[in-house]
Formats: C-alpha cells, sequence, structure tokens
C-alpha cells in the first residue's frame, strides 16, 4: 500500500513538473564514478574525518529523487553578504530579490533567484546600496545593480545563454545604461559585466529560517570542502578573485530540505582538464602528478556545461565530491544523491 501511494504521488510530481523536452534518464545524465576505472573516493585519511553532523540531524532517506526538480533555465545569486534571511527571499524589503519578483519576468525561461552570502561592494549587509549579481549559467558577474536598475538585468538575462543554449562563445556588453529618469546620477545607471574568475561553483542551503538542518550543514559541508580544496590551490573564499578555483558560497533556500543537504555544482566544461583521465587505472606515482589545469588566457568563454544537483550530503561525501564531481563531472551516489540538473554540452537535462 505504502509503495503505491508513493508511485502516485511521484507520478502527481512528475506531471506538474513537465517531463518534454531532452530528458535524460538517471544513467545517462552524468558519468557514475566507477572503481574500477576512477579509484576509491575516499582515501580513508580517517584521522582528519573530524566534521559530523548532530545526532539529532535527520532526514528523508527513503523518497526517490532524480526527476523531481522543477526545471529552471537562468540562476541568478545576489550577493547580501548575509548566510539567512526572511522565509521568503522576495520579501526582503529593499532587495534585488524583492524588485525581481515584481519585474517583468524574463523572456527565455523560467529564472530561479537565489540570495547568496556573497559579500556586497560596501560590505554590509544593507539594501541601499548598489551590489552584485552572478548570472548562471553565463558565469557572468554583473555589478552595480540597485532595484531600479533590474529591468536592465534582466535585459541582460535575456540575452545571456540557459541551461538549453549550445555551448557556444558568450557575448555579453561590458557596459550597459540603465534608462532611470533624470537627475539619477550617472553612478546609479552604469551597469558592468565581467565573467566570474571560477571555474567551478559549490552552492550549500544555508537558509536555517526554512529549515534548520540548513543552516546546520552548510559551515559544516564548506569546512570539508575547503580542506579537499585547499590542498590542489582550487579553494577560493569569497573575496578571492584568483582565476581557476572553486568558489563555495551560501544560497537560499532551493526546494527539498528534507533531504538536506542540498548542493548544487555549477562546472565549466572540462572544467580543471581532468574530464577524461581515469584515475583508477594510474599508478599511485602518476596520481600524484595529475594536477587541476589553470585556465588558459584569451579562451573562449562558453559558461557553465553542467549543474550537478545533489542531496543528502554528508561531510563524509565531501572528499569524493571534491575527487569526481567539482574536478570530473561524475557522480558518486546517483541512485540516493541525484537530484538533477543539466548537461549543455549534450543537450540533456533531468526535466
Amino acid at each position: 500500500m505504502a509503495s503505491g501511494i508513493k508511485s502516485l504521488i511521484n507520478s502527481a510530481k512528475a506531471l506538474y513538473i513537465g517531463n518534454s523536452g531532452s530528458k535524460a534518464e538517471l544513467p545517462d545524465l552524468f558519468p557514475v564514478v566507477d572503481k574500477e576505472i576512477d579509484g576509491e573516493d575516499c582515501d580513508r585519511d580517517c584521522s582528519n574525518c573530524v566534521v559530523q553532523y548532530p545526532k539529532s540531524f535527520k532526514i528523508d532517506e527513503t523518497d526517490a529523487l532524480y526527476g523531481f526538480v522543477k526545471g529552471w533555465s537562468t540562476h541568478v545569486l545576489v550577493a547580501t553578504g548575509k548566510s539567512d534571511w526572511v522565509r521568503d527571499v522576495a520579501d526582503e524589503k529593499g532587495s534585488i530579490m524583492q524588485a525581481i519578483s515584481h519585474a517583468k519576468a524574463p523572456s527565455n525561461g523560467r529564472l530561479m533567484v537565489s540570495a547568496s552570502n556573497i559579500p556586497t561592494p560596501h560590505r554590509t549587509t544593507s539594501y541601499s546600496e548598489p551590489t552584485t549579481v552572478l548570472v548562471l549559467p553565463a558565469f557572468a558577474v554583473v555589478e552595480n545593480v540597485t532595484p531600479a536598475t533590474v529591468p536592465t538585468l534582466v535585459s541582460i538575462i535575456n540575452d545571456s545563454p540557459t541551461n538549453t543554449s549550445p555551448l557556444e562563445p558568450i557575448s555579453i556588453p561590458p557596459s550597459m545604461t540603465a534608462h532611470l529618469p533624470e537627475p539619477t546620477p550617472a553612478m546609479l545607471k552604469d551597469i558592468t559585466t565581467r565573467p566570474s574568475p571560477h571555474r567551478a561553483l559549490i552552492l550549500l542551503c544555508s537558509q536555517k529560517t526554512r529549515d534548520a538542518r540548513c543552516g546546520q550543514s552548510a559551515p559544516l559541508l564548506r569546512k570539508e570542502f575547503q580542506r579537499h580544496l585547499a590542498p590542489l590551490g582550487l579553494y577560493r573564499d569569497l573575496d578571492d578573485e584568483r582565476p581557476g578555483g572553486v568558489g563555495i558560497y551560501f544560497i537560499s533556500h532551493v526546494g527539498g530540505h528534507k533531504y538536506s543537504a542540498n548542493v548544487m555544482i555549477y562546472r565549466r566544461p572540462d572544467a580543471f582538464g581532468l574530464d577524461e583521465v581515469e584515475l583508477g587505472k594510474l599508478t599511485e606515482e602518476e596520481r600524484q602528478r595529475v594536477v587541476p589545469i589553470k585556465p588558459q588566457e584569451g579562451e573562449d568563454d562558453l559558461g557553465a556545461a553542467q549543474c550537478i544537483w545533489l542531496a543528502r550530503v554528508k561531510p563524509e561525501d565531501c572528499e569524493g565530491i571534491v575527487k569526481f564531481t567539482v574536478l570530473q563531472g561524475k557522480v558518486v551516489k546517483p541512485q540516493s544523491q541525484l537530484r538533477g540538473g543539466f548537461d549543455r554540452g549534450r543537450g540533456l537535462m533531468s526535466w
């Protein structure tokens, strides 16, 4: 009886989300780690494994996850300098999130809006000053955005690639002037854009006003991801603009907090030059010589090729996620952790 009810619920979810287009089945969307080809996902250096969730941290371990993420076309992260927000970030008074909720929707598909802990240019949490927005999958940083210039931001989104766009060089004007009434100062009209320096992003839901588990898990996972990225020279904190690394940001509620922790990973195409490397077939000495490549100056900016959305992530999963998901675009535990995502290179998505 219980399984029959769950099947009906899952069918209803699928109808709500809409299964159309180039939807990929679970085994086909992302490569799955094979120990014979890739090696073990954990080096078992257990002396360093000290981060654990509280004993009270309980989540749903039985629901089917894959295929029930509502599709989106573009994702924007708004710099707020905060890691928690009111229950619905569109109700943050005076914020970019609120302005977007009242603006005309983009013409190129559903927009996902996340508040983030990216520092604001003025280093406060006030919404009274211009701030920064990161547009994905374009990996485009848009600066000097205010609620009044959100229509210009939307026009940038309309001209940006979406999750279903082919991998082609991105061309976004480096500056735009918002149409604001006189005598608005010029400094508030001019919006600038630039490519993000990151090769990959790890986004962690941290919104404890929606669920305490998100507020508990995000800092612990960030600590573990940092521990595995730092020796590779890839960890980037919130103010680190060096090219070629991995940015780790806290974001607002993305849905499914009963499957905490939710982790979204955006990757540029073959982000570190390791996608085709079969680590499990290398000797220990050969593996020691494998290092992530640095971005080449002048290479075409194609934006993100993949977004891999995982759930039920625990601190002990972070090593494998770094080794295989971040560095190679593979999934370690697809059956229990993969919620969905897209692969622009192959034109596939989970919805």
